[in-house]
């Protein structure tokens, strides 16, 4: 009886084999391959024709045929090159019909492939192709970028790869070239003729400043890194060359910074219009440049060099106590790679940076009856730090711990400057529809869906369309070496968030973990993440929103989020 069944299974796992793994066998897995054979058949005899291209008909005939392939027998490696080949079909179709829902159905069959035959050797051909769709024929280069860093991102062993990357390299150019221009023709100069810089801020610690530069419009900027001139007793500076800009009575000065890092800002009428704006360094390993929108401001943030800061942490006695030991935790035996790269990025969680989004003369999104966004998020943000300091032990900061208003650049230099380990930024959501609910909890990157980015522009207190003001953020979330992390973060604290509620209440939605360029996350050092708590315009969330038993287990979802997020750190060790 036991050879019996051993031949059995020798014969099933045969079949499963000859069949390439195929859940289709049997005299069916010789269906997909013949229907397909047909419809390319026919896509090749239209192809021949030049009378049979020019008549529609024709066109979605074949294309027909292809889609039978595609719904009889959806888990056959048939299929995929199905949808391949229908898109293929109905972008050419495009170049003799001139439709724009010719193309829209080309990039719905690529995304369909892409999404349900990722591990297909075709689909990254057809990620790339929707960037092709959008670069040629739609002219949407953001959203041809947005494409083709898919490719770079999801498929990194495609032979798609290199081609997607030069075409990231030419757009970054032409879109570059284009917000210039664009920043030029919108700069509107003010009545006498330039635009004025009102004002230079600046936030500093030993290890780390930021320095914001405040203009009355959106200007054409250009920085250089000049050499110490030891000759004339000039040390080693960072300039700014502001075009059609002027300075005002408050930005004309010199700022003693002092801080170790740089010696001091300046600010001067360089040309009739140009002003020069100087950093003179004292000791710095690397600094970015980027702007912000709405007001219009260009942030230099400076840090130390890592070597440095070594030597001084090494000197120095720890600054905070270590968090108690937790028992009962056990190392895993192999530990994943993505947990094996915070212990690489040296991440140690000691000190938590909380940003209850905000304040002051800034409500966020507020509703008929005074009931505001600002008070809502300092309230769970005041619960979170003290469950954060009693079941975790970690040191927590708050941006602010009263009705104030803090700009966005300031939070995140608040988080640089005080060390921080991790940052989380609390908000609560908004929609027209108010039958729109749920938690979500973003990191920084590129949005890739209409709504991340209204969410963005919202919390950024900008347009849709500074948001694609794609150079500048891409520029800078790719010095961001902790988006990983970031993304980490991002999942354990949405799913801790999602399971606290859902225990304590009947209704609780998760619209999952998403990406967006938010702001105050640009230019953070460590992982950082923004979670949106609820939708104040929903009327059942408003409810919760409004109660301090919703805003305790959101804090506590959130808490339990960050310690499992901590664990997997301490597991990898």
């Amino acid at each position: 009886m036991k050879t019996k069944i051993s031949y059995i299974m020798i014969l099933v796992l045969a079949a499963v084999f000859s069949s390439g793994g195929s859940e289709i066998s049997g005299k069916t897995s010789k269906e997909p391959a013949a229907l397909l054979k047909k419809a390319d058949q026919c896509r090749r005899s239209l192809y021949r024709s030049p009378k049979k291209k020019k008549f529609r008909h024709n066109w979605l005939a074949c294309v027909s045929r292809y889609k039978k392939v595609s719904a009889r027998y959806p888990k056959s490696n048939q299929a995929a090159w199905a949808l391949y080949h229908s898109a293929r079909m109905y972008t050419s179709l495009y170049s003799y019909a001139r439709r724009s829902g010719d193309l829209d159905e080309a990039i719905g069959f690529y995304r369909e492939l892409v999404d349900k035959y990722r591990n297909h050797r075709i689909a990254d051909d057809g990620q790339y192709r929707i960037g092709e769709i959008y670069y040629k024929y739609k002219k949407d280069l953001p959203q041809a970028y947005v494409e083709f860093l898919k490719v770079d991102i999801r498929f990194p062993s495609g032979d798609m790869r290199p081609k997607a990357r030069k075409m990231l390299d030419k757009l970054a150019v032409t879109l570059g070239k284009r917000d210039e221009k664009k920043t030029v023709k919108n700069s509107g100069p003010s009545k006498s003729g330039s635009i004025a810089l009102k004002d230079i801020r600046h936030w500093s610690t030993p290890n780390y400043t930021r320095v914001v530069f405040d203009l009355e419009n959106p200007v054409k900027y250009k920085h250089h890194l000049l050499k110490a001139d030891p000759d004339h007793k000039k040390p080693r500076r960072l300039y700014l060359d502001l075009d059609g800009t002027r300075v005002t009575a408050k930005s004309e000065r010199q700022i003693a910074i002092k801080d170790g890092l740089l010696k001091r800002a300046r600010a001067a009428q360089y040309t009739k219009d140009v002003v020069r704006v100087v950093l003179d360094m004292e000791s710095i390993g690397g600094y970015k440049v980027f702007h912000l929108h709405d007001p219009f401001r260009i942030v230099v943030d400076v840090r130390r060099n890592e070597k440095s800061v070594a030597k001084s942490k090494a000197k120095a006695k720890p600054a905070l106590k270590k968090r108690p030991v937790r028992k009962g935790f056990r190392k895993a035996e192999e530990p994943e790679k993505t947990a094996s790269l915070a212990k690489q990025l040296g991440l140690n969680v000691r000190r938590i940076v909380i940003d209850p989004g905000h304040g002051g003369k800034d409500p966020g999104c507020n509703i008929r009856g005074g009931v505001k966004e600002k008070n809502i998020v300092l309230s769970i943000a005041r619960l979170l730090a003290k469950k954060i300091r009693e079941k975790i032990g970690c040191e927590v900061v708050l941006t602010r711990t009263k009705d104030t208003f803090i700009s966005l650049e300031r939070r995140t230099a608040i988080a640089n400057m005080k060390k921080a380990d991790l940052f989380v930024s609390l908000h609560v959501n908004a929609h027209k529809n108010r039958k729109i609910w749920g938690l979500e909890t973003y990191f920084l990157n590129m949005a890739t869906d209409e709504r991340a980015v209204m969410v963005a522009a919202r919390e950024n207190a900008t347009s849709e369309k500074n948001i694609s003001d794609l150079q500048t953020i891409l520029n800078d979330l790719m010095l961001n070496t902790k988006i990983h992390e970031s993304s980490r973060l991002a999942h354990e604290v949405q799913k801790g968030m999602v399971f606290r509620i859902k225990k304590r209440y009947k209704k609780a939605k998760s619209l999952g973990v998403k990406q967006a360029p938010f702001y105050v996350l640009i230019g953070a050092q460590m992982p950082a993440i923004l979670v949106e708590t609820g939708f104040l315009t929903n009327p059942t969330e408003k409810k919760r929103l409004m109660s301090k038993k919703y805003q305790d287990n959101v804090a506590e979802g959130i808490c339990t989020g960050i310690s499992s997020y901590i664990k997997s750190i301490d597991q990898a060790g």
